[in-house]
């Protein structure tokens, strides 16, 4: 069986993500793989399909009980047979465990680092044959990644025990490039294939707010999401913040519950699991909380205090969208946020067991995380951008869902208002913090001004029509660009820098945008479209089936595969299976239950039908809707830039979707290309050797630059995949009206 009849099978889907396939590939040639994928772009099925196609059993090592937990249950219902080795398991579960994977019953076991040196767990790895060792949440092994964990360090060695070496393969959402060399060498990855796919979630939209009051603002942020019965979660910087927000929520009659490192061990998991199991909707946790909890409904992260690093901030924002729905990323920041985040670092580090030298060196270094988060919030430019530059990607100016681009503020000249605050700054010494420079510029008569006569300098007085808060913002604005520096300590003070000179002197012209008191409007993202009485009886039915298992009502179905339902409406079996998420196993448990609710809505519902949203190619059902979605993708190619690399067709239809900017399904838009290369002579339809069949390559490939390439799995079976080169990518591209009006008279 094929990588995309596994995928369709098991996991619903009819095509691979981004990067999805390619190393899907990279591991069955048997080749050690790294990927760098956001939260909620699918890795656990780039290592879950190569673990059902390969002899013997997938090992994937795992940080977290919660994650285990929530894959396991995930690959339970979709009829796939796996287990998990950790503390949570009495000694009479993980004899059973290793009797049943002894048996050949799993082909996949997650483990918990620190039992790669037990005794039981190491014998047994010697006595079965291991298909691969995967490594989750892989910047775990680097000491410059946000969550080092030491006992990731002892993979190596429990892979070098091993009576035969298994492919390895690495998977992270967040990693710089210094994290990623970092993972490649500690783990002794071999000629790794590496893939970056990425950063941008286009289903998030991101807000920084600088409210004067956090507890009022986050009450009304909470009373509109729950008035819609959303899911979230809340994210404080220390405990105290937490237990104070929850008890906050409760009063006020918001399902809340807590999470954090102070609580015992039964309340976290009783708490979590009245999150996961929507008994309360509001999660409010610490960073301890999240990492690896696949729950697809959490529409919104508010995080009440800027997070330590961008990292932490992107990975923990993440957690919301996961299926794809659009979702709230929003960041209420403070000055206040910046101090404590100063002090928790140092006081980690007085505590600190390492070498003083490499201490020292690590301290700064999450000093400069702190302070690139601090940018974030403070940048005046489009927040998307920010973090996919942070990341090392090519951003655009505007993202258009954001709280920067969504905003009413324009970009002003901030000039003349930069060299009065950059001359005050000089003429005070360089010696007094933001605070101290704001009364100086508004001509304060505060004693303390007075006493150390600083308002006998020249720049008294000179900013005394401007508000405290606009001279921060630009304050902020000059440290962003380089021209202020904030010094280190509870009591930082502003230094110029050397560049600062040029805009004193006029040589440089400043321009940003200074943001209003509040977002004036707000992009709605809309990922799909649904009907809201069947989503309500789908949502019931779903609910009822997942308690009668006791399981998350998203192991069952997510909010999208329900969406999906809303819209198609299939009634017969085949239908059902052409819904995203549906496989085989949940076509037999659920389909029936399922296709009769939607059989008797439609019938006492006549008049309702599917809504058809902008082009999209897998619901256009005339000529005309077809043609018009074509006409919309040829419109938008132009800024489409093939790869100058060989590329499978799915990665290079989601360039051209993602180009051309238009809602189209990818898995059709790929079906007829398919068919007009065929028709057209470039494809042809051979034997796989399997009973089966795929595209093949013709005489008339080679003119556009499509090849083939054969792949051996570490099985020993071979496969062919059709790859097409920067001219075959480009050709494509250029022939969209051709292959719309093909798609027109299908």
């Amino acid at each position: 069986m094929r990588h995309n009849e596994i995928l369709k099978q098991y996991f619903g889907y009819e095509s691979f993500r981004e990067g999805q396939e390619e190393l899907v590939t990279s591991i069955l040639s048997g080749r050690d793989t790294l990927g760098v994928m956001p939260t909620g772009a699918g890795k656990s099925v780039c290592y879950q399909v190569p673990a059902l196609m390969t002899e013997g059993i997938a090992i994937v090592i795992s940080p977290l009980i919660s994650l285990m937990q929530d894959q396991v249950g995930a690959l339970v219902q979709s009829g796939i047979r796996a287990a998990y080795i950790n503390s949570s398991l009495t000694q009479n579960q993980l004899y059973a465990v290793i009797r049943n994977a002894e048996a050949g019953v799993y082909k996949i076991i997650y483990v918990a680092p620190e039992r790669l040196d037990s005794e039981i767990f190491l014998n047994l790895a010697r006595r079965i044959k291991i298909s691969m060792i995967t490594v989750d949440e892989a910047h775990c092994i680097s000491q410059w990644g946000q969550d080092f964990r030491p006992s990731y360090l002892n993979i190596p060695k429990f892979a070098a025990e091993l009576p035969e070496r298994p492919v390895i393969t690495a998977f992270t959402a967040t990693a710089t490039e210094r994290v990623r060399e970092d993972i490649i060498r500690l783990l002794e990855l071999r000629d790794p294939f590496t893939l970056v796919t990425g950063f941008d979630r286009k289903n998030l939209y991101f807000e920084v707010r600088r409210p004067s009051d956090k507890a009022a603002d986050l009450k009304r942020l909470i009373t509109a999401y729950d008035k819609e019965g959303r899911s979230g979660i809340i994210y404080c910087s220390t405990r105290k913040t937490v237990e104070e927000v929850c008890e906050r929520l409760a009063r006020g009659g918001f399902p809340a519950t807590r999470y954090h490192a102070g609580l015992s061990e039964e309340e976290r998991r009783a708490n979590q699991e009245d999150f996961i199991y929507d008994r309360k909707r509001i999660m409010v946790a610490t960073n301890a909380f999240g990492m690896g909890i696949d729950k697809s409904n959490v529409t919104f992260v508010i995080h009440y205090n800027m997070p330590k690093d961008v990292e932490s901030y992107y990975q923990e924002a993440g957690r919301a969208g996961r299926d794809g729905s659009p979702s709230d990323c929003i960041l209420l920041y403070s000055g206040r946020d910046v101090v404590t985040g100063e002090f928790l670092i140092n006081k980690s580090f007085e505590e600190s067991e390492l070498p003083p030298e490499i201490a020292e060196e690590t301290r700064r270094r999450d000093l400069k995380r702190l302070r690139d988060m601090t940018f974030y919030c403070t940048c005046g430019d489009c927040l998307r951008g920010y973090i996919l530059r942070y990341f090392g990607e090519k951003a655009p100016m505007e993202c258009g869902c954001c709280s920067v681009c969504c905003s009413d503020s324009e970009e002003v000249d901030i000039t003349v208002e930069a060299q009065k605050i950059l001359s005050c700054i000089y003429r005070a010494g360089q010696r007094y913090g933001v605070k101290t420079i704001c009364d100086i510029l508004r001509g304060s008569e505060s004693e303390k001004l007075s006493r150390s006569g600083l308002d006998r300098i020249s720049t008294y007085g000179i900013m005394a029509d401007t508000s405290e808060k606009r001279i921060r913002h630009i304050e902020e604005r000059l440290e962003n660009m380089g021209y202020v520096i904030r010094t280190e300590g509870e009591y930082p003070v502003l230094k110029l820098d050397n560049s600062a000179l040029e805009v004193l002197r006029g040589n440089v012209t400043l321009k940003a945008r200074i943001p209003e008191d509040a977002v004036k409007k707000k992009k709605e993202t809309l990922v799909y479209e649904r009907d809201p009485k069947l989503m309500d009886i789908l949502k019931k039915l779903r609910q009822k089936k997942a308690s009668i298992q006791s399981v998350p009502a998203y192991f069952i179905f997510t909010d999208a595969s329900l969406a999906d339902m809303c819209e198609k409406r299939p009634v017969t079996p085949e239908e059902f299976l052409n819904i995203s998420g549906v496989g085989g196993a949940k076509l037999e448990r659920y389909g029936a239950d399922f296709i009769k609710a939607i059989k008797d809505y439609c019938e006492g519902n006549p008049t309702a039908a599917p809504t058809v949203s902008k082009a999209s190619v897998n619901r256009m059902k005339t000529p005309v809707e077809r043609e018009k979605a074509f006409a919309e993708l040829e419109k938008g190619i132009g800024d489409f830039s093939p790869s100058e690399e060989n590329v499978h067709i799915t990665a290079l239809i989601s360039s051209i979707i993602t180009a051309a900017g238009v809602n189209v399904s990818a898995a059709n838009l790929r079906t007829v290309v398919y068919e007009w290369l065929i028709s057209e002579g470039y494809l042809q339809i051979c034997s796989d050797g399997d009973d089966g069949t795929r595209k093949g390559i013709t005489p008339r490939s080679a003119e556009i630059g499509i090849f083939e390439e054969e792949v051996t799995a570490s099985s020993g079976k071979k496969y062919t995949h059709v790859l097409y080169s920067t001219q075959a990518q480009r050709f494509i591209a250029d022939n969209l009206g051709n292959i719309g009006r093909m798609a027109a008279h299908l």
